[in-house]
């Protein structure tokens, strides 16, 4: 079991960071304040990237402040938009499937991609596989706003057609306590502030 301060007693804290969509000379600076930022946990167990290019950008700084060797986890991939893949969102959302994937996103399969539940069943999956390689440890996993707000649905037992409400920014932390019992979401999509303070209420 794992103490962390102001959280109590957990078996492992996973905190999520949406891969920065900066590029160039901003990316370093921004992504080693995140590592200072997770420096206050004291103790960090691994550090894991999705295989983007801009998940692993993001990961690098981190894991250097963190003195933390990047891994890449597949389970942590974007969900795979299929055809839609590098479309307009302008143009995309005035498809009539949009509303779909909006209001109803358990039942949209994007063509020639992934499903929502299928998107999260990968993401859960590979977040208990990682729980698994560090007992009791403290893991921070960079990813993408879908794959964490999907994440974050299944850790409060909330169904994924309401998981859109859920909003992840670009460089946002989301922290998520896992332990005997039910997943405690510790903060979500935070911009600021100390991560040693928090805490379940």
């Amino acid at each position: 079991m794992l103490g962390l301060p102001g959280v109590g007693t957990a078996e492992m804290l996973i905190v999520g960071i949406i891969a920065l969509l900066l590029f160039g000379k901003n990316l370093p600076s921004v992504a080693r304040n995140m590592g200072k930022s997770m420096a206050e946990l004291k103790k960090i167990d691994a550090v894991y990237a999705s295989p983007l290019e801009r998940t692993r950008e993001t990961a690098a700084p981190i894991g250097k402040a963190l003195k933390q060797k990047v891994n890449i986890h597949k389970g942590l991939l974007e969900c795979d938009f299929g055809d839609w893949t590098g479309g307009e969102l302008a143009k995309l959302s005035k498809l009539p499937e949009w509303q779909t994937v909006q209001r109803a996103p358990s039942t949209f399969t994007f063509p020639g991609g992934e499903s929502f539940t299928a998107m999260q069943t990968r993401i859960v999956s590979a977040v208990d596989r990682i729980r698994a390689a560090h007992p009791g440890g403290v893991v921070v996993c960079v990813s993408h706003a879908d794959p964490i707000k999907a994440l974050v649905a299944h850790a409060m037992g909330t169904h994924i057609d309401l998981f859109q409400r859920i909003v992840i920014s670009t460089c946002s932390i989301t922290a998520i306590a896992y332990g005997t019992g039910a997943p405690v979401v510790l903060t979500v999509n935070s911009t600021g502030g100390s991560l040693a303070d928090l805490r379940p209420s």
